[in-house]
């Protein structure tokens, strides 16, 4: 009998470790959403393969640079992931101003950065990198009408604070604009529009501002066009290449040297990736130089080159992973203000993955929109994944009284 004593004592050391291994993971789970966790990381790796691909025949594309901007974006992600974002919540006056000053803050002496016809860049000391403060600008905006939206506690009961939310969305919206930054206003306005909907808007009132807004804009195109046949194109509201990218979108054929050429190469890489794709350096459409702005603007062209209609199943089913994900968080969190920013930040997601990926195949007009994760670019990688960072702390303090 004594010599089945140490079985026993072997057992029940396994089963303590078991016990702990157990309760680690559980704590584990407590602190951090695997399915957010998992595509973020899944979806990092697989835009590396592809930016290390761009590499091998664009000099632009640098493979080191890029791997610094997914380094800087973890380690913000990991301090926002200790940050309890329910303080936010009462300070909306503050997160306004901060939106208004990231966005100007491109045009102060010194800092000032212009890339590609735009003033929207700072350089940032010591790092070496130029960084857009408006990628920063769309997940302050998400904070700034979440907290305003939190406030109706689920309902918004009067058309006067439904038009006060929107007239406050429409603050950063304009001053995004006024900076010459078309598709980030978008995505701005986008987000921000999920907040306000997810906050208790009527559905009437949402349609009827739709209507009016479809009817603003073809107003400000008609009106674009009489000012541009007058006073030139510095004087209109959109710029050449902005009504050109629009005019594309209706109909490709009306600019074949220059938006209409790019859609045009977009489609025929899509196309030519087949199933599998050529595999990584044999996309002929990027390496031979006619698939423009091949590892940022039409990233999801070359993807789709590179690894075919499969690889960009694997991509789409990432980002769908991502995306239930957060709003499984966003459903888990007892505090509105949490919960709205959650949504929010999937309308952020959905709308640059839409767009981004619908351009690549003409379903949506041409935009300087990235591919979260995918495209090159250190403000968009950093914002990104300041963004999970925000997610995993809304899981991390889901379920603490408001």
């Amino acid at each position: 009998m004594a010599a089945k004593a140490p079985a026993r004592s072997s057992a029940s050391s396994l089963n303590r470790v078991n016990k702990k291994i157990s309760t680690q993971r559980s704590s584990f789970r407590q602190l951090v959403n695997p399915g957010v966790l998992i595509a973020w990381v899944l979806l990092m790796a697989y835009g590396a393969v592809i930016i290390w691909s761009a590499s091998l025949t664009n000099a632009e594309a640098s493979f080191p640079r890029h791997l610094l901007g997914i380094g800087i974006g973890v380690v913000v992600a990991a301090v926002i992931w200790h940050i309890d974002l329910r303080n936010l919540a009462n300070i909306s006056n503050v997160l306004l101003v901060v939106d208004i000053m990231l966005v100007f803050l491109p045009y102060v002496p010194g800092l000032s950065v212009t890339a590609q016809g735009m003033t929207g860049w700072i350089r940032i000391p010591l790092v070496g990198l130029n960084f857009q403060p408006v990628e920063i600008v769309k997940l302050v905006t998400i904070c700034f009408i979440s907290a305003l939206g939190a406030q109706y506690n689920g309902k918004i009961d009067t058309v006067r604070d439904y038009v006060r939310l929107c007239g406050m969305l429409a603050v950063p919206f304009c001053c995004v604009i006024v900076q010459g930054d078309l598709g980030s206003a978008l995505v701005v306005f986008f987000g921000g529009a999920v907040v306000i909907m997810m906050s208790g808007a009527k559905k009437e009132w949402v349609l009827s501002t739709i209507a009016i807004l479809i009817g603003l804009v073809s107003l400000l195109l008609a009106t674009d066009s009489i000012i541009d046949g007058i006073f030139g194109d510095n004087n209109s509201i959109f710029k050449n290449y902005q009504m050109r990218r629009l005019l594309v979108f209706i109909d490709p054929s009306s600019d074949t040297s220059g938006s209409g050429y790019n859609l045009q190469q977009s489609l025929i890489a899509v196309g030519s990736g087949g199933f599998f794709g050529k595999g990584i350096g044999n996309a002929t459409q990027a390496t031979s130089g006619f698939l423009p702005e091949a590892h940022t603007d039409f990233v999801f062209a070359l993807t789709s080159e590179t690894f075919g209609f499969a690889g960009a199943i694997v991509l789409l089913a990432l980002f769908a992973l991502l995306m239930f994900s957060t709003i499984r968080v966003a459903a888990k969190s007892e505090n509105l203000f949490l919960r709205l920013v959650c949504t929010g930040i999937v309308g952020l997601w959905m709308f640059q993955i839409f767009e981004n990926i619908g351009m690549c195949i003409g379903l949506m007009p041409i935009t300087g929109i990235p591919l979260p994760f995918i495209s090159f670019g250190s403000s968009s990688m950093i914002a990104q994944c300041a963004a999970v960072g925000m997610v995993q702390s809304i899981w991390r303090h889901r379920a603490k009284a408001a």
